[in-house]
């Protein structure tokens, strides 16, 4: 690759891109856990119909900024600490045939017109549910959500890293199941550190052997080892976060020097990154959004996509990221329109789907902003993009 001079982020910070504009922006997201999600006022009253006592607040802003405090402390344990109350409250199938109702609901306010979100079924079986009702239950909701605000979804099961492989076989078997009723893919999440990704070989032979999508936790909270393992053991067809492949980047004073062997595949082979800009540094993935990998991999032509991780926790939305993305690192609407492509060119959904959201809604869509603000038309991103 030829050397790549990092030079200053655009100035372009153009009104044109106002909360409105950004707001009506066709979207794509990727990255969403489902108990990550949840309204506070939902959590409440969620709370009151199971007796539950434990919420830090009745009063849905107290407990917002409650979530938001405990996950902004760039630590992921500590970030995770606020699921054990989500979790809790989403343990019979109304309430989560609800939360996945209202994540489709909250998509269309933002004209998300794709949505994957995500979740670990076993997590909601303390009750009375098996895993077959808690999936059900949740594909109600986001059936019942597409069929009134026409959204298109895609369910993922997740396992958990520091759990039994022999689970994840359990899961992955569990999502196959369901891959005509709207469970697209299948992912591992988790620490990383301590739990690598091969351990869990096993259910991911199976996924392949069964043709199913994989997308990985990798390069979050470890290194590019992790994303190498989750690419070369596992077979994963995305990356969740991936942030750490720049540790795989030599820059000095500005300049790219080297992409190692690990980054120039993820780069010639499309390998899609699922970004999710507050969060990360949430998490401490990235120290602060100025440090954050995102612009050198949207200049070197990486496939970047803009997700939101977990909206409770991290307070943000799928227009907040993109608003990240204009105001931190300069991005114009030709950025944001290629980003949303991105996604959706990455979806686990088929192909003439994928064409047929790109072409009727997203390309459509920023069209008539164009038109509205009056810019030109915007030339098709790079065939690589």
């Amino acid at each position: 690759m030829r050397a790549t001079t990092l030079g200053p982020m655009s100035a372009l910070k153009t009104s044109l891109l106002t909360p409105d504009i950004l707001e009506r922006m066709p979207k794509v997201l990727l990255h969403e856990h489902l108990d990550g999600g949840l309204r506070p006022s939902t959590l409440i009253e969620l709370a009151r119909d199971a007796n539950y006592t434990e919420l830090p607040s009745e009063r849905a802003e107290e407990l917002a900024e409650w979530f938001f405090l405990g996950a902004a402390v760039g630590n992921l344990p500590q970030y995770l600490e606020g699921f054990r109350h989500t979790i809790a409250l989403m343990q019979t199938d109304e309430a989560l045939e609800r939360v996945a109702y209202e994540f489709v609901q909250d998509m269309a306010a933002e004209n998300v017109v794709y949505a994957e979100v995500r979740f670990a079924p076993h997590f909601h079986t303390q009750g009375p549910l098996g895993l077959d009702a808690v999936m059900l239950a949740v594909l109600r909701g986001l059936e019942r959500g597409e069929n009134e605000f026409k959204v298109k979804t895609g369910l993922i099961v997740c396992a958990l890293r520091n759990e039994d492989p022999e689970l994840s076989v359990k899961l992955v078997e569990l999502a196959l199941s369901y891959r005509e009723q709207g469970c697209v893919g299948f992912d591992l999440a988790g620490e990383e550190a301590g739990n690598p990704a091969k351990e869990h070989l096993v259910a991911f032979q199976l996924a392949k052997r069964q043709n199913f999508s994989i997308t990985i936790h990798a390069g979050e909270s470890f290194g590019p080892e992790s994303i190498w393992q989750a690419l070369q053991y596992c077979g994963a067809h995305r990356i969740g976060h991936g942030t750490r492949l720049i540790e795989d980047i030599v820059i000095y004073e500005g300049k790219v020097i080297k992409v190692g062997s690990l980054a120039q595949y993820v780069l010639d082979h499309r390998i899609p990154l699922e970004i999710c800009l507050s969060s990360n540094v949430h998490t401490g993935a990235s120290k602060s959004l100025e440090e954050h990998p995102f612009a050198l991999f949207k200049e070197l032509g990486y496939r970047v996509t803009l997700n939101t991780d977990n909206r409770l926790m991290s307070r943000t939305t799928m227009t907040e990221e993109y608003r990240i993305a204009v105001d931190e690192f300069g991005c114009t609407l030709n950025d944001l329109e290629t980003i949303s492509i991105n996604g959706m060119k990455s979806a686990f959904v088929h192909y003439e789907e994928r064409c047929e959201i790109i072409y009727e809604r997203i390309k459509r869509g920023f069209a008539t902003i164009r038109k509205e603000l009056g810019l030109a038309p915007h030339r098709a991103p790079k065939p690589n993009a």
